[in-house]
């Protein structure tokens, strides 16, 4: 019998995780290995694995006998390996994860922000299997600004030219109903951010002097530059959270917010001058 890995591993975070990190993992895997969208020829256990781990690693009780005794802390608790793991069975057939979304048509889905289909996933989990119906899907692809501010393309379907228009802030992954076909959306990565949500990450990278004396930088957001002001003795890995500078949520008139890690350089030279009087500080210490 081969032997199981670590749960932790299969969802690639730390022993540290918490709820929140653990179910975004999970999340972000089981789009990515459902065997409806991957055709890979090991999908299907690779998505039973991540159930299974997510079962565990998402129930307070069985995690911390997990964390005491590894596998055979939980043995059979975590049930089989095509069972009732994480809000996702495979075994029940849901066909391709879009089918969930038949009220994505343009305009037909009130609950504001769509581009986190697991939310919409989670709700129908017990519920009846939905029909399954044949569509077109077209894979579209969108540089990372076009799907912050939302775009309208021609696509050529079924030979015949339609016009449609992508909300902003959508996310990769994310799929979109329409009447007679179905838009699975594709984003290439930002060069200047990290996205976590609809939150943005962005690194600033500034000396140590600046650090140490503080500074006011011009900060690149989304929608124009905004002036920042770094505090004096600003640490390492400083986080300044700009409020509502993120990506707007699909059908609702709210943005995530935009944070700015701060990485200070350390010189790995420095002049005559910059040593004498750095040692002059530290002798006043």
């Amino acid at each position: 019998m081969a032997t199981k890995r670590d749960y932790y591993e299969v969802l690639g975070v730390a022993k540290s995780a918490n709820n929140d990190e653990i179910k975004r993992a999970y999340r972000k895997l089981a789009l990515q290995w459902h065997p409806d969208r991957n055709k890979a020829a090991h999908a299907t256990e690779k998505f039973k694995e991540i159930n299974e781990a997510y079962s565990v690693l998402s129930d307070a009780n069985k995690k911390a006998q997990y964390d005491r005794l590894g596998h055979a802390g939980v043995g059979s608790q975590a049930g089989p390996a095509g069972g009732q793991q994480g809000p996702f069975q495979y075994s029940y057939n849901y066909g391709d994860v879009g089918d969930f979304f038949k009220d994505f048509s343009q305009g037909g889905y009130s609950g504001g922000d769509f581009n986190n289909p697991f939310d919409i996933f989670e709700s129908f989990f017990g519920s009846r299997t939905p029909p399954r119906q044949q569509k077109t899907i077209y894979r579209m692809e969108l540089t990372f600004i076009e799907a912050a501010r939302g775009i309208e393309k021609t696509v050529k379907i079924n030979n015949e030219t339609k016009r449609v228009k992508i909300p902003a802030g959508v996310s990769s992954g994310t799929r979109i109903r329409f009447s007679e076909f179905d838009i699975l959306v594709e984003i290439e990565d930002s060069k200047l951010y990290q996205r976590e949500g609809q939150d943005l990450y962005y690194e600033l990278h500034i000396d140590y002097a600046d650090a140490i004396l503080g500074t006011t930088v011009e900060i690149p957001t989304l929608e124009k530059k905004v002036k920042t002001r770094i505090k004096p003795g600003t640490q390492p890995n400083t986080v300044i959270r700009l409020r509502g500078f993120g990506l707007p949520y699909p059908r609702a008139n709210q943005k995530g917010d935009f944070y700015i890690v701060v990485r200070i350089t350390i010189p790995t030279h420095v002049s005559g001058k910059e040593k004498q009087l750095l040692e002059e500080i530290r002798t006043r210490k």
